[in-house]
């Protein structure tokens, strides 16, 4: 697994136009982990947020957390225009950045909520 240590924002979703989470994170692929193995708890864990939809890398921590900060106070549908706009199967871009395809057993848990 290939580690991303960068600043970065993200977003999760349960499914395509379903719940969406925004975050920030210095490594990607463990706070993915992270989602898909309920750590995060809160909104992310209610909701079971663990598809990888969008992200984006940046150069310093204060600049992905004013971006986090800006996206959240988006209207959900420029959220959506925003994960479209380069995913708009909203595929799980995580095998993509080296944390792997979400598993079957939690792939038929997030169909069946």
């Amino acid at each position: 697994m290939r580690e991303l240590f960068q600043p970065c924002i993200y977003i999760v979703a349960n499914h395509k136009n379903g719940t969406i989470y925004i975050g920030v994170t210095s490594n990607l692929v463990q706070r993915i982990w992270q989602h898909r193995n309920g750590t995060t708890g809160g909104f992310a864990g209610r909701y079971r947020t663990f598809r990888l939809v969008h992200f984006e890398l940046l150069d310093t921590m204060e600049r992905a957390i004013n971006r986090e900060k800006q996206l959240k106070r988006w209207h959900r549908e420029w959220k959506v225009n925003l994960i479209e706009a380069e995913n708009p199967q909203w595929r799980d871009l995580a095998f993509e950045i080296g944390a792997g395809p979400i598993g079957r057993a939690m792939d038929a848990e997030t169909s069946s909520a």
